[in-house]
């Protein structure tokens, strides 16, 4: 699938999409914990560990967003 082809360092996990609830909640309302059901599914794909997955995600979303932590 395309999605395998994309680097994790051009990926970002977000919480802002309320009708695009993963399953097994497809159908109520998407809530912020939801993002370790995406970080799992991409881990899977991607065929490496959820931490990575959290690793670059966070990296990411800081270097974007200017955030030090």
């Amino acid at each position: 699938s395309t999605f395998e082809n994309i680097d994790l360092n051009n990926l970002l996990l977000e919480t802002d999409s309320p009708y695009l609830t993963p399953e097994p909640y497809r159908g109520h309302t998407n809530e912020p914990y939801n993002i370790t059901i995406v970080a799992k599914k991409i881990a899977e794909i991607k065929n490496i560990k959820i931490d990575k997955v959290y690793e670059i995600t966070t990296k990411n979303a800081c270097e974007i967003y200017n955030i030090n932590i």
